[in-house]
């Protein structure tokens, strides 16, 4: 349980900064800036709302629930793919590498959260 939540924390804190990447380079004046504070705030607070059912469904151990939220992490990794052009079309060299490490984690935390639980199961089942 710790190391699903915390994989999946752990991708949160990297959108989180990816946020404030962004909005230290705003492309326009319809973008989230740091000019803007409301917005900016209104955007971290949906980024953070959108990570609540992967956080909270870290806590069960459920095989349903663990594809559910495996399901949802891969819409985040697409996000954090997408990330990655938009950085070359926006000289940003921070965006990229944001976008490639977030993806990299996110990934890996699809792993954890198929993997973990499972190799208790399989020695429980043999062993009967």
């Amino acid at each position: 349980m710790l190391k699903r939540f915390s994989m999946v924390f752990l991708t949160m804190v990297f959108a989180i900064v990816a946020l404030f990447i962004a909005a230290k380079y705003p492309t326009g004046p319809n973008t989230v800036s740091f000019d803007e504070p409301v917005g900016l705030l209104i955007s971290l607070g949906m980024l953070v709302a959108l990570f609540l059912p992967p956080l909270i469904f870290s806590f069960f151990n459920n095989l349903t629930i663990k594809v559910i939220s495996a399901i949802y992490q891969a819409f985040i990794v697409i996000s954090f793919l997408i990330i990655i052009p938009i950085g070359f079309f926006v000289p940003a060299f921070p965006i990229i590498i944001i976008g490639v490490l977030g993806a990299i984690v996110s990934i890996c935390s699809i792993i954890v959260t198929i993997l973990v639980g499972l190799k208790k199961k399989n020695l429980a089942l043999n062993s009967s």
